[in-house]
């Protein structure tokens, strides 16, 4: 994780703590049930925050006997927890918050706050000011995160480069911060719709909609970050530069097979199975796997083990077909 990475998220963290202080205090004053879901969004995108980079420092720690691999997927683990916070918290309790306003609803506050200079200043002047400072420190993160993660997958389309990265904070963050500019959106054309139509009702359907936008948000995230915390292989760029390098080396017949799995965002498996000449001597195929290792360490920085097997390529797809057998015997209930 680079620090501009980690830039980008207590950039985030202190941004929606000062968004979720003042979201409450308007809420406070003028009991908009809209105002309060973002209050909440907030609140929870912050802790948020804090899970992420509690997940980064884990994944930090040396591997050991226990975890001869490192930790690694600390990081995948607690941004998962991070969607399911989002759903759980954020989308929850705003529709809940909403359809209880639908149900119920009931005139939002109106009265003077205070006088500036003869000008009564009203309680929807307090809100909607701090809706558009909102919208600029929302803005001002988002900007952040979209920034290191375009720095991250340049020349990348948006959603693809997403599904292909292997390091889900800056992502979340950045979905994160979208979803919340979207909300606060939201709450506007809410809340003023239910000051100019005198139905707060509106106010009610607002909250319904931000917690509907939260729900898609986090269960996209959540899928994303499953497949990572399941086990994903190298992206495509990754993969071709190691087929590449392992095609290139000399005295090699033949390549029975490559599987690269990531551990976490610089925590990346190579394992490679080869058939060798087998006029090679011992010491050529040692001189060989050394070369193969530390060309693929020098292409692809974030791997972190290789494992080289020598074996005869006749004999790894008779391997592969008894375990492709054995697997259908056991799932048909024949022993093979």
């Amino acid at each position: 994780m680079s620090h501009s990475s980690k830039g980008a998220i207590y950039m985030a963290a202190a941004a929606n703590f000062l968004i979720a202080v003042a979201k409450f205090g308007g809420a406070a004053i003028t009991g908009s049930a809209a105002m309060m879901s973002e209050g909440i969004h907030s609140l929870v995108d912050t802790g948020n925050q804090g899970l992420l980079l509690l997940g980064l420092k884990l994944s930090a720690k040396e591997a050991d006997e226990k975890h001869p691999f490192g930790y690694g997927k600390e990081t995948y683990f607690w941004s998962f927890l991070v969607a399911v916070m989002i759903f759980g918290l954020g989308a929850g309790v705003s529709i809940w918050e909403g359809v209880d306003k639908v149900i119920h609803p009931h005139a939002l506050d109106v009265h003077v706050v205070a006088s500036v200079f003869g000008i009564d200043i009203r309680t929807y002047h307090v809100v909607f000011s701090i809706l558009v400072i909102a919208m600029a420190l929302e803005g001002a993160a988002f900007r952040t995160a979209y920034r290191t993660f375009r720095a991250q997958h340049p020349d990348i389309p948006i959603l693809k480069a997403v599904h292909s990265s292997k390091d889900p904070t800056v992502f979340v963050i950045l979905f994160e911060d979208s979803a919340a500019l979207l909300g606060l959106m939201v709450a506007c054309v809410g809340i003023a719709a239910a000051y100019g139509f005198d139905m707060p009702v509106l106010d009610g359907l607002a909250s319904v909609v931000i917690g509907i936008i939260l729900a898609v948000t986090a269960f996209f995230l959540a899928v994303e970050c499953k497949g990572l915390l399941i086990g994903e292989s190298a992206n495509v760029p990754s993969r071709k530069k190691i087929d590449n390098i392992v095609s290139a080396i000399p005295g090699i017949l033949q390549v029975n097979e490559i599987i690269t799995l990531h551990l976490g965002p610089q925590s990346l498996i190579v394992c490679i199975s080869v058939d060798f000449r087998d006029r090679l001597t011992s010491p050529e195929v040692e001189a060989a796997v050394s070369r193969l290792e530390i060309d693929i360490r020098h292409a692809v920085p974030e791997v972190s083990k290789v494992f080289i097997e020598a074996q005869n390529w006749l004999s790894h797809q008779d391997l592969l077909d008894q375990v492709r057998a054995a697997k259908e015997a056991q799932n048909t209930g024949h022993p093979s």
